[in-house]
Formats: C-alpha cells, structure tokens, sequence
C-alpha cells in the first residue's frame, strides 16, 4: 500500500481532552464528560474530526487515570458510562468520532485482576502480571531481580509482595503493575475490552506505551551508566520485546472489523524506519505512532532535568528525517507539538513573553498544519496556552512524576545551588505545564467550574482564554480555524512530498510539499529578528500570520504560499 493511499484518518484533524482540566459540569472543580459534551460546538468550529480523551476508567488516581482499575466502568468524577454514551452520539450528530485512551501495558494495583493474582503463586490470575523471586547479594540480603529503574519515577521497578514473597514488576509507579501478555487469558481479556467500546461506537484508541507489551524474557540487567546507583535506565529493555508485533497484530484484528483510528505511544523507537516496522500498512499493526526525536530535542536522554541546548539546525534534521524517511518508506506521521506529558509548545520553542507569544503560537500553527501526516492538537494550544509562570511553588505542582523528580533531585548528592539550577530547569519541562484547567473565559476560575479547580489556573486566563478569541479575528484561535481549513482544501499538505530547501540559513526554515500537480512553499522565521526572506517569496500567498506583503518576515513570522 502506498503512502498516498488516502484515508479518512490521515486527513482527520484529532484534537486531544485531558479530562480532569477541560470543562467542569457539575461545579466539583474537575472536568467532566458532560462538560466535554457541552463544548463539541467549540470543538466543530475548530474543525476538528476526532476528539481524543486522556483516560475516563475507573481508578485510584494515582497517575491521572493511566492507573486504571476497570476497564468497562467510568470513574466517578467523570461521569457515567450513560455521560459516554451521549458523548458519543452528540459527537456523531455532529460528523465527529471519539477515541479513547488505551492503557493495557499495566493496570491499578487495585484492578480485582491484580488483587486476585497477588493472593498467592496458585492463584489463578497468577501468571496476569508478572512475579518473579528474588535474589540474594554476597552478604545474603534480599535484592530485586534486576536493576532496571522506573520510568518517570526512579526507583526499582521491583515490589516486593511479603504475602506470596516474591515480587511484580511495574515499569512506572508500583501502584501500576505491568500486565503478562505472554498470558493468553490476558490477551483475551483485552479484545474483549475494545469489542465492548467498539461496539458502544468508539472511533479508535490511542494506545499508551503499546510496545511495552513485549519485554526482554529473561530481565537482565541494564548496562551500568550510572556507577554507585543501584538501579540504572532500562527502557531499551523494557520495550520493543520479541513478540510485540505478534501481539500488535493480534490487536488489529479485532479493530479493523471496526475501521478503528489508531496511534501508539511507543517509547525507545528512535529512527524512521524502526517505526515504519509497526505502522507500515503491510503490518497491519498500528495506522501511526508519535515519534519521539523532536520533544527530547531540548534534554539529555533519559534525564529530563538536565537541560540541552537546541538549534534551528537541530529542529530541521529531525522534521526532514521524519518527513522524508516515513514517507519514502510507507509509513504515516503523527503530528503534535504538545500533549499532556510535554509543557506548551510556545514556551518551547519560541517565546512566552507578551510582545512574542502570539507570534509564536501563530507561526508553530502553521508549521504543524503544513507537514505530512495526521495533526494532533492539544486543549489550549489553539488558544495559545503558555508554561506555567515559572515562580510558582512546589505545591502547586501536582503530577506524581514531577514530585517524585523533585524529591530525587533533592535528595541527590548535589550542592544546594546544583539542586536548585537542575530543579528549575526541570520544572520547565514538568508535564504540569500543560495540565492546569482550559480558560473559557475572563470570570472567576476561568469560566472552567463553578467550585474550586482541582488544580491551579495559570495567571494569565485574563488575557489568555476561549471567549476573547472567538470573536477576534486576529486572535491565536482565529488563525488555527484558517489553517486548518485551509489544510483540509489543500491534499498536498496532507499527502505532499517534503522537501527542505532552507539551505542552512540561520533563521529560517523553508520547505515545500508537492502532491500531484500542486507545490506548496512554507516560510517560518524561527527568530525574534526581522529576516530578509526575498529570495524565497514567490507564487500566490495562501496564508500567513503576519498581514504583509513586504520580502521582510517579522519575527516568528510564517507565510504559506502556493507555487
């Protein structure tokens, strides 16, 4: 099948809920279904095709709802499984599907699954989850059976059960205990799961961390990197095990009797052909997959506090590679500059002062809209959300990662001024930043609840929110709706080849997207400086963020034109 096989979920625009922070109905302080429902006429005049909720399962909530404890029910602070039904018909009526978030690499320590597995070695969800016994250092002291780390929250990824005396594995918080789907039970158990949302009339699943389902069989230790440290980073091990594309495939066939959308979260695939190996067609695995290289451009692998330094030149190779590599290869890009584990894109990569954020939130919407591949966007992106200010106190930040990152480096063996440049420098890029309620309006609590919100509102819903936007046509949220209309009126900014023709400049990136007949060109200057671009402007201009005619770009200016 070929790239350009077009589909109705490559030139769907899929716009991505966290839940908890979008829109409170009933004035608890949470977002809610019902509140979801009431803000799809917002969402249709955005031009959105999918709208894709971060997790609503029964859970504990220890890590946001990706700690679920069933997989049929709804929690409580959400709503019901009646609120989803709703949902789903409010949004068909309206020409829209839904997409739910799948989280079956691990589940709830307090999933009856795991409650019953953990009863003891001849239960008969033993083999569920995965145990294994210890082992015994020189001076006999009981120690985990490897050294891998938690991901996102240091530690070993070993708990020891004092009940059945051995322990289970959990890649992230011990409250989320990995699944065994080396177990055919637990297989089954899963398609059963998507029939039963499927057959409600879910459009598709987004699936987290999926290729995480198959792991290195025998656990060996990760390589030591960091000397003297009892647990090193084993994500490599972690995912992208033996049978992962059995078990991908396995999935598959159960959605596509239903013509599911689906993308995967895949950690630890690093290069566009490795990817290419789960969403090419052929494979009947996955549709797409969000690739990693462009968010961990601003930090060292696998140490998010520990920042790095990017360039233009950074930026260009890793969308070229991408652009170009998946499309020569047959496979589809997913998207995204922002999602609920990455702070606001205009924080990032441009500038969140108030003479640039505009500029950069405009010239970063014209840029995701004008790359191949299926475009996600994240609540508050399209008004322009920024980070949160950076002199908030630790209490106010309320993600399970961020605390337990902040209490390791605290706890480190660092000066006091070290601890301090690495907390800071972490907190930028602290997962918090994009979670803090969606700003509706001017009023009190931003128009997100009537009651007290969950968490903090960012300090800027004055100036920053959905109400004043919608009428100004000159607003963030004006100029997401033109280019997204303008991308669906255009197939060459869906399907087009990409070619970069920057040319090393300093301060521009410019490229082009030709499909069929039709060449498109796209001017962004990444700069606070005012650029000489006459070189490049040439054909019919189709859009821009700036209205000028002049061969001078603004800064963070981005132009559209057709060839």
């Amino acid at each position: 099948m070929s790239q350009n096989v077009e589909a109705w979920w490559k030139e769907a625009v899929v716009y991505q809920i966290y839940p908890s922070s979008f829109k409170d109905d009933n004035g608890d302080g949470v977002g809610d279904i019902a509140g979801i429902t009431s803000k799809i006429p917002y969402m249709k005049a955005l031009g959105i095709d999918v709208v894709w909720l971060s997790p609503i399962f029964k859970s504990p909530q220890m890590d946001m709802g990706y700690d679920i404890s069933d997989y049929r029910e709804i929690d409580q602070r959400y709503g019901s499984l009646e609120d989803v039904d709703r949902l789903i018909a409010a949004l068909k009526r309206n020409g829209m599907k839904l997409m739910l978030d799948l989280v079956v690499n691990h589940t709830s320590d307090q999933h009856p699954w795991f409650l019953e597995s953990k009863q003891g070695k001849t239960s008969l969800k033993r083999d569920w989850y995965i145990w294994r016994p210890a082992k015994y250092d020189d001076e006999g002291n009981r120690v985990p059976p490897n050294n891998w780390r938690s991901m996102f929250f240091g530690g070993s990824v070993w708990e020891w059960d004092e009940n059945s005396q051995e322990y289970y594995l959990h890649c992230f918080c011990k409250e989320q205990p990995d699944l065994n789907w080396d177990s055919e039970d637990v297989r089954k158990a899963v398609y059963e799961t998507l029939r039963f949302w499927l057959d409600r009339g879910v459009g598709g699943f987004r699936m987290d961390v999926i290729n995480m389902i198959s792991k290195d069989a025998l656990y060996p230790d990760a390589p030591i990197i960091e000397p003297g440290v009892p647990t090193q980073p084993a994500i490599s091990l972690m995912c992208n095990g033996p049978r992962v594309h059995e078990y991908l495939q396995a999935i598959n066939s159960v959605l596509k009797e239903y013509d599911a959308m689906t993308v995967g979260e895949v950690p630890a695939v690093y290069t566009p052909k490795d990817m290419v190996s789960y969403v090419h067609p052929d494979r009947n695995e996955i549709q797409m997959a969000f690739e990693y290289a462009l968010c961990t451009l601003d930090y060292t692998s696998g140490a998010r506090h520990i920042a790095k330094k990017w360039t233009l030149d950074d930026v260009r190779r890793v969308i070229g590679e991408w652009q170009v590599g998946m499309h020569s290869m047959g496979g589809w890009n997913a998207l995204y500059l922002e999602n609920h584990d990455q702070p606001r894109s205009i924080s990032r990569w441009t500038d969140d002062s108030a003479e640039y954020r505009r500029k950069g939130a405009k010239m970063l919407a014209l840029f995701q809209t004008t790359l191949g591949g299926t475009v996600y966007v994240y609540q508050g992106q399209e008004i322009g959300m920024v980070n949160v200010p950076t002199n908030w106190p630790l209490e106010d930040y309320l993600d399970v990662a961020t605390i337990a990152t902040v209490n390791s480096l605290k706890n480190s063996n660092r000066t006091d001024e070290e601890k301090s440049k690495l907390i800071a420098s972490f907190l930028t890029r602290a997962r918090d930043n994009s979670r803090t309620p969606f700003p509706w309006d001017a009023t009190e609590n931003a128009g997100f609840t009537t009651g007290k919100p969950w968490m903090r509102i960012n300090v800027d819903f004055e100036q920053c929110n959905a109400a004043s936007q919608v009428p100004d046509i000159s607003s963030v949220l004006s100029f997401w709706k033109e280019m997204l209309q303008v991308r669906k009126s255009n197939k060459a900014l869906t399907y087009g080849d990409f070619k970069d023709i920057s040319d090393g400049h300093p301060q521009l990136f410019v490229y082009t997207r030709s499909y069929q007949s039709e060449t498109f060109l796209v001017l962004l200057n990444w700069s606070k400086e005012h650029v000489d671009a006459s070189f490049y402007c040439k054909g019919s201009l189709i859009a821009g963020t700036v209205l000028a005619s002049s061969t001078t770009l603004h800064p963070y200016e981005g132009r559209l034109y057709q060839l």
